[in-house]
């Protein structure tokens, strides 16, 4: 299953925002892979600092365990100064709808 959603970055914080994920922390790497994520991007539009995200999931009920996880509230801790969050810190995300795929 493909999973698509975007995100807000804030003014300023491209290179931020691409460092921190350039460094992304290898027990950050191992959650997402062992909660069944797979070929994830994240795209920018710089005209609008609007984040695409696009994943893979084997597992999508899987995700819903992402939040209980330390090192995932703690990435999302580290990341709430450059981008819209939520009050537990978890970026503010809208799902997408798929409206054309070609594989």
């Amino acid at each position: 299953m493909r999973l698509a959603f975007k995100m807000h970055l804030f003014p300023g914080q491209a290179g931020e925002y691409k460092r921190r994920h350039d460094e992304i922390w290898p027990e950050l790497v191992i959650l997402l892979k062992n909660t069944g994520i797979s070929d994830y991007s994240i795209f920018l539009d710089e005209n609008t600092n609007e984040l695409f995200a696009v994943l893979k999931t084997d597992a999508p009920a899987a995700l819903d365990t992402l939040p209980e996880h330390p090192v995932m509230q703690h990435w999302w801790a580290y990341m709430k100064d450059i981008m819209a969050t939520r009050d537990d810190d978890s970026p503010v995300t809208v799902p997408l709808k798929e409206v054309f795929y070609l594989n």
